[in-house]
């Protein structure tokens, strides 16, 4: 297949390899773009696979808690201008609220379900929409739960551009929770645990590390040893029990919990626009837009 300029800018931002490089890995794998990451890495050209899509859409993440119930969620608006505003900022705590009300499993539930006032979720969010002047969207959200002896951490970044919620059990001391929560929001790992991380992922990772160990010469009777070696990198950069604290890079996070009596039972972290496409407009536009409402 054609190998367009957006495919290799594409590559280039999730390997940090170089153009030429992007192009030819392209080409060999026929526009294939995790072959590509695979294969750059393997080569030793990319020191890792950034395999999150670009952070590109507009809005907030915002949580609640009440009692022993929280919530977290993500409501996307189309600029930065409608996700500063007081009025959507007020509809996010609505949504919220009545999250924890009615306890919907899915989006499609939340919107179905119906408000204090008898209109569905769905209904007063287009009200919002028609006041506001420009489209909204209840993203996703997770409730999470926790005994009484156990605590909720709540952290958020940027004013919302990045929320953090977390349950710690075996404590009832809200700063260790939200420590935990901090350091989530600074170093985005995918799992608590490496138990969690799915095996399908693991034995991928172990193909790239032995291929990549193999490609620098490494003779094969010590390239398994070095793989069980990357591998454990690869459970630090990616697991939050196994990443350096971010407030104490001596310890781990979970022994900085486990310090303290307690063990991280869940954790959820949103970004604004993770995964989302953002339309290509530039701040002049923007702001001309915005003029016309």
């Amino acid at each position: 297949m054609a190998i367009t300029a957006q495919m290799v800018k594409e590559l280039r931002e999730k390997t940090g390899a170089g153009m030429m490089d992007c192009k030819k890995a392209l080409t060999e794998t026929d526009g294939d773009m995790e072959k590509a990451i695979d294969l750059l890495r393997e080569k030793g050209i990319a020191k890792a696979a950034k395999k999150a899509d670009r952070i590109a859409a507009e809005g907030i993440t915002s949580i609640l808690t009440e009692g022993n119930q929280a919530v977290i969620l993500e409501v996307n608006a189309e600029t930065d201008f409608v996700a500063k505003n007081e009025q959507f900022l007020n509809l996010v705590q609505d949504i919220a609220k009545q999250l924890l009300n009615s306890k919907p499993e899915t989006v499609e539930e939340a919107l179905e379900q119906k408000m204090p006032n008898g209109e569905s979720l769905s209904e007063f969010i287009n009200s919002a929409v028609a006041k506001i002047g420009e489209k909204i969207n209840l993203r996703r959200f997770s409730i999470l739960s926790k005994g009484d002896q156990d605590v909720f951490g709540a952290y958020q970044h940027l004013g919302g551009r990045i929320s953090v919620l977390t349950v710690l059990e075996g404590t009832t001391d809200e700063s260790i929770a939200k420590d935990v929560a901090m350091h989530a929001a600074a170093l985005n790992p995918k799992y608590v645990s490496r138990e969690q991380v799915p095996a399908e992922e693991v034995e991928h990772e172990k193909e790239v590390l032995k291929q990549q160990a193999l490609n620098e010469g490494k003779p094969e009777n010590i390239v398994e040893k070095m793989v069980i070696g990357r591998l454990n990198k690869f459970y630090g950069d990616i697991c939050l029990l196994e990443q350096d604290f971010v407030k104490n890079p001596d310890v781990k996070v979970g022994q900085f919990v486990k310090s303290n009596n307690a063990t991280v039972k869940e954790l959820v972290r949103y970004e604004v626009g993770e995964g989302l496409e953002k339309r290509q407009e530039n701040f002049a536009e923007e702001v001309m837009n915005q003029m016309k409402k």
